[in-house]
């Protein structure tokens, strides 16, 4: 399939979501859209996801290895009905949001605080 969207740690296509670097040591994790129960758009800072690199020190949350994640402003966690929930920060935050909330039917949300991560 083609990509709709990809950056160096993210790739949609029309099925769903890879996060690249989500498993130790590099391994990927695949969410398809029928997976995808609600979308979190947050604003991030230094202790709500802004500085973490990989990993977490919430077990609610889990974010992939990026790098250029300080940098960031927005991130996007999606809550695929387990316990953890991916924590992703795509370089376009608003083409990745549009993507994932197309292809799982949801319903626009509006930006809140990023939890402690």
């Amino acid at each position: 399939m083609v990509d709709v969207y990809r950056d160096s740690g993210l790739s949609c296509d029309a099925v769903g979501l890879t996060i690249r670097r989500y498993y130790f040591p590099w391994g990927s994790k695949r969410v398809r859209f029928d997976e995808v129960r609600s979308l979190q758009r947050v604003q991030l800072s230094a202790l709500r996801g802004g500085a973490r690199i990989w990993g977490t020190a919430n077990p609610r949350y889990w974010v992939n290895l990026d790098v250029k994640r300080p940098t960031k402003t927005v991130g996007l966690i999606l809550d695929v009905g387990k316990w953890v929930r991916p924590f992703v920060t795509p370089d376009d935050p608003d083409a990745l949001e549009a993507i994932i909330r197309e292809g799982a039917r949801l319903e626009p949300g509006a930006t809140t605080r990023g939890p402690l991560v």
